[in-house]
């Protein structure tokens, strides 16, 4: 990202045009030191400042989304963020407008919720609001067709009525009774597949740290939560927890509700948590619990295990994710990771992409499908 510019820049090339603004853009932010003050620098002048106004960063966010791709525009905007402490400028209506809306910046918007100015909120609304409805197109359809085909591959038979038999795997499964004298199988094991059925087949919690540093995972298990919501044969309960538990499920119609509903930045009870989930628990031969948690646990350590182990006992499928995002391998608490594991609830980080077949294997009771080098 080094165009060119005084001595310090070693490349004796002085950019014009398009690559001088480029060079202004990215040292406003990176040229120098820099202060945690809300002020960017000008290109021309790099100790010289443009002010903390939002007007004046609004206008540097219009000149980076010219010049750049919107991947590189995310990352810059977390740059600034971290660099000169452009938290506050993210109250102002106009600043929002200008921003690229990823993940990332949700995650910011939600942790500054609270102190939020009410002219502000419906901006921010907008902007969470787009960025979920992104996800949504990407991930929705993918869900729901993995969680459709786990339903189903549950609710299989093995004595069904004629008009239920499944033709195709019984007569995979049976071509060992070819007659070929009579040029027909005998079939000695019939699979069909149950009615269709209304009823709730299984039963979902979701159960979401939300200390600030699971911020992505938190946008994403709102995603994730309206999706499962949306589908009949599965009641889904999600339950947002740092030191204190709030029970959102009511809100999951609408995962912008549900983001609104969180507040970043608090500390851990996951044994408090874990208690409230497994007092909500009535069928745990038929509830899968997805614990998402950097497992930084501040409440009592043996009594989050002890917890996990009598929902195992009791037929509970218990999945741990350290993450649920695209960051890369987080931080997390390994002793407590190994302790889960042992358990036989393997805790691992997770795509949002692989969540829909992590979601699927837990529903039909199979074999978690756990990345290479992602578990404790």
């Amino acid at each position: 990202m080094v165009l060119g510019g005084g001595p310090a820049d070693g490349t004796g090339y002085l950019p014009a045009g398009n690559d001088a603004a480029m060079d202004k853009a990215l040292a406003a932010l990176y040229g120098g030191e820099g202060k945690k003050d809300g002020r960017l620098k000008s290109g021309s002048e790099r100790a010289a400042g443009l002010g903390g106004s939002a007007p004046s960063v609004a206008r540097w966010l219009g000149d980076i989304r010219t010049y750049f791709p919107s991947s590189v525009v995310q990352v810059m905007q977390r740059d600034a963020i971290d660099r000169l402490g452009l938290s506050a400028l993210l109250l102002e209506p106009e600043m929002l407008e200008a921003v690229e809306a990823d993940v990332h910046l949700v995650g910011t918007l939600l942790s500054l919720n609270k102190a939020m100015p009410e002219e502000t909120r419906e901006t921010a609304r907008t902007v969470v609001r787009k960025v979920v409805e992104e996800l949504e197109a990407r991930l929705a359809s993918r869900t729901r067709t993995a969680l459709t085909g786990a339903l189903d591959r549950s609710a299989r038979i093995s004595r069904p009525r004629h008009h239920d038999i499944d033709w195709n795997r019984t007569i995979a499964a049976n071509l060992r009774h070819y007659l070929p004298e009579y040029r027909t199988i005998v079939p000695e094991r019939l699979i069909g597949y149950g009615r269709a059925s209304q009823a709730v087949k299984k039963e979902v919690v979701l159960c979401i740290d939300q200390s600030g540093s699971m911020a992505a995972s938190v946008v994403y298990a709102s995603v994730f939560g309206a999706v499962l919501a949306s589908m009949r044969s599965i009641a889904t309960r999600l339950v947002v927890f740092d030191t204190a538990v709030v029970d959102l499920t009511d809100k999951l119609d609408d995962p912008v509700d549900v983001l609104f509903g969180t507040q970043l930045g608090g500390g851990t009870d996951i044994n408090r948590a874990l208690a409230y989930c497994q007092s909500r628990i009535t069928r745990p031969a038929d509830t899968v619990v997805v614990l998402i948690s950097d497992l930084y646990e501040g409440g009592i350590r043996d009594e989050m295990l002890k917890r996990v182990a009598a929902m195992k006992a009791a037929g509970v499928q218990f999945v741990t994710l350290l993450a649920l995002s695209d960051e890369g391998a987080p931080s997390y608490d390994r002793e407590h990771a190994a302790a889960l594991a042992a358990l036989g609830a393997p805790a691992f980080a997770c795509t949002p992409d692989l969540f829909p077949d992590v979601m699927a294997a837990a529903l039909e009771k199979g074999v978690i499908p756990v990345p290479e080098g992602a578990a404790a």
